[in-house]
């Protein structure tokens, strides 16, 4: 006569035939995404904790070593503020935009292509994978073009060396990729014909990115669970006709309207999809790609 199984093992067997079936659940979009590129746009609290950081980089170097291809374009708004209050520098805003003398880019540029970047490539390889980290001043990535917004009176405010891409030339990120599966960190930065360094908004700089690498995925990283209906309830999917819709109604409002105009500039050059995740998630982007479910907000051109 058998004995039966204690409670625990029982219990211990469940959880391994779960762990399997989450595998199942994700082979269908291993396979549907290997070899393709996905452009992710880390930033907010993700960067800041470590125990996220070090998740976002081991999902990272699985995306890698399945054969898919992350691109990481970075933040750093958090730390270059600290670096400023540090020298003694004040932080000036206008619309959501950093003011941006050269005082302040020598900073921007110091803290974005320095010690962020470098500490992104740095998990990285702690996670086993191989990265480089270069901005958009390497290789020509991004050449930028001061940005001009507009104030109240119909004239021009001066946002100094704040930027906006005028042109992507991807060659020095495609050369990385071939050149043995490295995984490029791209910080915001990019420059002008004539030399001039430019601070660029991280999620227009990976959207832009996306769309000259006609990536398959572009996820955009947030301190938000992604947009929400007017009850404050996820949008799990989102076509360009309904994503303007609520713009105009005041359903998408706030920080939230950039980041949606972001996605649909993309889907305009080329991007299959795009998400809008809540990076505070641990296994966010692996959550977005590999479940039938999500996690986020997915926008599309038009619902299939």
């Amino acid at each position: 006569m058998s004995k039966e199984a204690p409670p625990r093992a029982d219990k211990e067997r469940a959880q391994r035939i779960e762990r399997a079936k989450i595998l199942q659940e994700a082979l269908p979009y291993i396979q549907q995404f290997t070899g393709k590129t996905i452009v992710i746009k880390y930033g907010g609290h993700a960067m800041e904790s470590a125990e996220l950081r070090r998740s976002f980089a081991r999902d990272v170097t699985l995306l890698d070593v399945v054969n898919v291809r992350p691109v990481i374009v970075h933040g750093g708004g958090p730390q270059i503020g600290d670096a400023l209050k540090r020298m003694g520098i004040e932080s000036k805003f206008h619309a959501g935009q950093r003011v941006t003398d050269r005082e302040t880019m020598d900073v921007v540029e110091m803290v974005l292509t320095g010690s962020v970047n470098k500490q992104i490539v740095e998990d990285l390889h702690q996670a086993g994978a191989w990265a480089v980290g270069i901005s958009g001043k390497d290789g020509r990535l991004v050449e930028a073009e001061k940005l001009v917004l507009a104030n109240d009176d119909g004239g021009a405010v001066d946002l100094g060396q704040v930027g906006r891409i005028r042109e992507v030339n991807p060659e020095v990120v495609e050369a990385l990729e071939r050149a043995g599966g490295f995984i490029p960190v791209v910080a915001p930065v990019g420059r002008d014909r004539d030399g001039n360094t430019y601070n660029i908004n991280a999620d227009n700089f990976a959207g832009g990115i996306a769309g000259a690498l006609a990536a398959e995925k572009l996820i955009l990283m947030t301190d938000v669970t992604g947009v929400l209906d007017k009850d404050g309830q996820l949008i799990p999917t989102l076509d360009r006709r309904m994503a303007e819709h609520y713009i105009n109604d005041g359903t998408i409002r706030g920080g939230m309207i950039p980041k949606v105009q972001c996605a649909l500039d993309a889907l305009s050059s080329g991007v299959h999809k795009v998400h809008i995740i809540d990076g505070r998630v641990p296994h966010a982007v692996l959550l977005e790609i590999f479940t039938d479910q999500g996690i986020g907000t997915e926008i599309v051109e038009e619902k299939e």
